[in-house]
């Protein structure tokens, strides 16, 4: 009937506005992640889909769902609501201090919270909070973002998500929250000295760092993490431990792998937590240099295309919150990849789309309605052709 057809031309409406390209990259990463999940979990599961699989489906499944509901909803009323938004980030970061878990695998930090499906970490929902709030502040402060007290106080908006997320024991989101703070101030044309004196401000206070970090920043686990770095063969039983196993999978590979489901580490359990941050190495030793490039590849599409429509919006708060998430997947990316490789310390980072957690499966996918939106409300509606005859103003004579 009518309401059939009215449907129907929504639906053609909506899917011919909508980013059919990133939104099909972001499912074949996922398909991707979950065979290699599968891969890693397999031997030691006890049910034909093991649990790691079984929260990452969810986890998936229900980001979907959350991803096109979003896109549904035009994002100018999202950055409408950033007050609200704002509130919800603190207070859910605030609530760990009291309901807050730690699972087994990460025991010295509480920053999950325990909802029997799964373990949900709200710091990977906050990160899609900081970007449309802090999208919204340097679109407000536009005109004089390079001014010092602007970049003051936007210093200190970033401080309130950091020092929250590491006040719960999460250094590795904390690093994150950092990251985004520096794509998005550069996004937004902040002055290059600021960036300059923050890194000297760095490099001269980390010795400093380094011989007090016991009692204020870094502790000897973590120095230990740096060092394993330079002398893997003195760590090797304990720091480094997970990241030569990772390397000696990688490095097993070769250029086409050993097969799918035939990697000796990965079949063997060898590297630990291959199904989550070191998710990479089942790829590089199963697949080989080929399917570690192909997982590469296709991140690296899934960045690009959202800047790619950040630089098509038509105002400046999408544009930022499109840099914003690019920033954030980047960060993650390029932790988690160095992490791997042995080119970073082991600090507990996701590999977007690809590891099993279900925190950063779920919330990524919100953070993709939030970029499908902005593309699709985006689209510029065609001009229609007419004339106008015979016009009356009380100018005309």
């Amino acid at each position: 009937g009518e309401a059939v057809q009215k449907f129907r031309s929504w639906f053609k409406l909506y899917f011919r506005e909508t980013d059919k390209l990133l939104f099909f990259l972001c499912l074949c990463a996922s398909a991707f992640g979950m065979l290699l999940v599968y891969s890693a979990t397999k031997n030691g599961a006890t049910k034909l889909i093991p649990s790691e699989l079984r929260t990452m489906i969810i986890a998936v499944a229900a980001g979907l769902i959350l991803c096109l509901l979003i896109s549904f909803l035009d994002y100018e009323v999202i950055i409408r609501l950033w007050p609200l938004v704002a509130i919800f980030c603190v207070l859910i970061m605030c609530a760990l201090f009291i309901w807050g878990s730690a699972p087994p695998a990460r025991p010295d930090a509480r920053s999950w919270f325990d909802l029997k499906i799964f373990y949900f970490q709200p710091s990977e929902l906050v990160k899609i909070g900081f970007i449309i709030t802090f999208a919204v502040h340097l679109d407000a402060v536009k005109d004089h973002v390079s001014k010092f007290t602007t970049v003051l106080l936007l210093g200190i908006h970033a401080l309130i998500p950091i020092g929250l997320v590491m006040a719960t024991g999460d250094d590795g989101s904390a690093l994150i929250f950092m990251l985004m703070f520096l794509g998005m101030m550069f996004a937004a044309g902040v002055h290059w000295g600021y960036f300059a004196a923050g890194f000297a401000a760095v490099a001269v206070a980390f010795p400093a760092i380094w011989a007090l970090g016991d009692k204020f920043i870094l502790n000897q686990d973590q120095k230990n993490r740096f060092l394993a770095i330079l002398y893997p063969d003195l760590y090797a039983k304990n720091e480094a431990f997970q990241q030569n196993r990772g390397i000696g999978a990688i490095g097993s590979g070769q250029f086409f792998g050993q097969g799918l489901f035939n990697g000796n580490y990965t079949q063997s359990g060898a590297v630990p937590e291959n199904q989550n941050d070191f998710v990479f190495s089942v790829a590089g030793e199963e697949l080989g240099f080929i399917g570690a490039i192909a997982v590469l590849v296709l991140l690296a599409a899934i960045i690009l295309r959202i800047v790619i429509n950040g630089k098509r919006a038509n105002d400046n708060a999408s544009y930022l919150m499109c840099m914003g998430m690019a920033s954030m997947l980047a960060a993650q990316v390029i932790i988690n990849i160095g992490m791997v490789l042995q080119w970073l310390p082991v600090i507990g980072i996701t590999l977007p789309f690809f590891s099993a957690g279900g925190s950063s499966n779920l919330c990524v996918y919100i953070g993709i309605g939030l970029m499908m939106s902005i593309y699709r409300f985006n689209q510029k509606t065609p001009v229609a052709n007419f004339r106008l005859q015979r016009v009356v103003t009380r100018f005309s004579t």
